[in-house]
């Protein structure tokens, strides 16, 4: 049976029959989890059971655990995290080594409820005016800071047993506006961008996974990034990514359009995998007809990206966390 180009949620903490059913039949190549489908640890696992029981494989789940107010796992029963640029500055000197520690310790809270790949490093480069969506989400403001920085994130992430997925590509640290709401415009030339945006993705362009940015580049095309054939080839030829690529959420309000035209474009764009979240079950069913299946070269990015995903390193975490808590004057997290 093939598999979907898509990426789902459940609708919440538990699948009904129908909404099985249907996973059953869509077959999507992965699962997202939100705040909704977040209870206590057993029930995530066994909601991570059905997800995977119902498409018949080991099939990717994934989550948005940047720390910060991008967290969907929060205290008591899982770890407070400082928003990343917070983080990094009360590193100083140390902050690779606290960002891998960091990211290690939240991959280790992941892997053990069943969860295998986090929405994060985050390398989009902040600026004087990166909207306050995105600023502090960021791990600096030079693109050289952030893809060091981004590597310990990823690293951290492989370490413990999850697969990482880089973001917004090709870079969404110009943008003005919050993409969740409305579509962010970027005027500068294709050289800069080239210098200094797409930077970190170049260095990072070995990562399994990525996600696209959900804005216009007007220099180089109209289209949003995310249905833009021409954003697309300059991901895969001049950044040289050639993980597989899932869209940001196709339902966001950055894109005009009925989802499963949408969809539809994206793919046709060159996007692998369409990532649809908070939707009901007939837009679920939409954006999977939409999306089609895998394609050859999705297929082979798939199964290399399955390839990355190893068990965790054996590590003393309570250590780790004591050790991240050294290096920032005790602001590790809370738990």
């Amino acid at each position: 049976m093939s598999v979907g180009a898509t990426i789902l949620d459940p609708l919440g903490l538990r699948l009904g029959a129908e909404e099985k059913a249907f996973f059953r039949d869509a077959n999507p190549f992965g699962f997202i989890l939100f705040a909704r489908n977040l209870d206590n640890a057993l029930q995530i696992r066994a909601l991570c059971n059905d997800l995977r029981e119902a498409v018949g494989r080991e099939a990717p789940i994934t989550i948005d655990q940047e720390g910060g107010r991008v967290q969907r796992l929060r205290a008591p029963d899982w770890t407070e995290w400082l928003p990343p640029l917070d983080h990094v500055a009360a590193a100083g000197n140390n902050a690779e080594q606290v960002m891998y520690l960091r990211y290690r310790l939240i991959a280790h809270e992941l892997k053990s409820l069943g969860i295998d790949s986090n929405c994060a490093p985050l390398v989009d480069v902040a600026g004087e005016k990166t909207h306050p969506f995105l600023k502090n989400r960021c791990y600096g403001t030079d693109p050289d800071t952030v893809a060091r920085l981004g590597r310990a994130v990823a690293n951290g992430h492989l370490d413990g047993g999850v697969l990482p997925v880089v973001k917004h590509i090709p870079g969404h640290g110009r943008a003005v506006a919050d993409s969740h709401l409305e579509l962010p415009r970027v005027q500068t030339n294709h050289a800069d961008l080239s210098r200094w945006d797409f930077a970190p993705f170049k260095a990072l362009n070995d990562l399994p996974l990525g996600m696209t940015a959900h804005l216009v580049y007007d220099q180089i095309d109209p289209r949003p990034a995310t249905i833009s054939p021409v954003m697309m080839r300059l991901i895969r030829d001049e950044i040289g990514f050639d993980g597989l690529i899932m869209t940001d959420d196709i339902s966001m309000k950055a894109l005009s359009g009925d989802l499963a035209s949408l969809s539809a474009a994206s793919r046709a764009a060159g996007c692998d995998v369409v990532l649809h979240c908070n939707g009901s079950l007939d837009e679920k069913r939409a954006v999977a007809e939409a999306a089609g299946p895998l394609d050859a070269d999705g297929c082979r990015r798939a199964e290399l990206a399955m390839a990355a995903r190893k068990p965790p390193d054996e590590v003393d975490i309570p250590a780790l966390r004591a050790k991240l808590d050294a290096l920032t004057g005790g602001q590790g997290g809370n738990g």
